[in-house]
């Protein structure tokens, strides 16, 4: 039998074997208030069933733009930490050269590499937001990188997921001082360099920002210690599993030292 023709015969067959389904539920609903009974159970469950089903698939779509919600909501709230802790300071501070100047600008992940060694980041808010180069980026999280490039409306950046990257972190709040680079190996480790010998690290302190950057404000939380050794025999390495998750970023804020234009201009003038 031609291919044609049996694909017919078989759809035909399947029209009949329809219809005849729905003229056997007809007659059974109308034979007897029995079987309407049930056909009207049947009916009414597999309307929920269906209804049931379609409210989860509305609520499963709408899930991103909820969760997207959240990260937003979340950063927002964490600037606003922020800068009640830094105004608390500011209204303790005993005279004007303890304060601290930093302005603080949310801002969305354009784009951003993971997989290389000089990993860069692209944000969506640029000189017309008052965002300049060597403003650094942050989350609650951790230190995320430090602009190098502004136009208009964006920003380019070094992630901290990059071998030119480095920042000045410390143990625990009044511990030593070192430079906190990324490991190049994965992205939620690090290695705090240059500590002296004698420093006593013990595994789970907490490193912080340390302050002494003109870029990032002190006592952000960066991660966790963990092993150490000994470096060319004279300095103390540690390993450091970072608290920012950079495979999960989406949301940052963009931290500004209004005091670095000062701050550059003496050194130019020592220089």
């Amino acid at each position: 039998m031609p291919r044609g023709k049996s694909r017919y015969l078989n759809l035909l067959s399947a029209a009949i074997f329809i219809g005849l389904e729905f003229a056997a539920l007809g007659l059974l609903s109308s034979s007897a208030p029995i079987q309407n009974i049930w056909l009207n159970r049947f009916s009414h469950r597999t309307m929920a069933f269906l209804w049931g089903g379609g409210e989860d698939l509305r609520g499963y779509i709408g899930l991103a733009r909820r969760n997207e919600a959240l990260e937003r909501e979340n950063e927002e709230l964490s600037r606003m930490i922020r800068e009640y802790s830094l105004r608390k300071f500011e209204s303790e501070a005993d005279s004007p050269e303890d304060l601290h100047g930093f302005r603080f600008t949310p801002a969305t992940i354009v784009k951003m590499s993971r997989n290389n060694q000089h990993n860069y980041i692209i944000l969506d808010k640029g000189s017309a937001d008052g965002v300049k180069t060597e403003c650094g980026i942050i989350t609650a999280n951790g230190v995320v990188g430090i602009i190098d490039a502004v136009d208009k409306h964006f920003s380019y950046g070094r992630a901290f997921t990059n071998a030119n990257m480095k920042l000045s972190a410390r143990i625990g709040r009044l511990g030593s001082v070192g430079p906190l680079t990324w490991d190049g190996i994965s992205s939620g480790s690090a290695i705090l360099k240059e500590l002296p010998l004698q420093v006593t690290v013990h595994p789970g302190d907490t490193i912080f920002t340390s302050g002494f950057s003109s870029i990032f404000p002190p006592d952000i939380p960066l991660g966790i210690a963990g092993d150490t050794r000994v470096a060319s025999g004279s300095t103390t390495e540690v390993h450091v599993s970072l608290f920012q998750d950079f495979s999960q970023l989406r949301f940052v804020t963009i931290v500004e030292n209004l005091k670095l234009d000062a701050i550059k201009e003496l050194e130019n003038k020592v220089n």
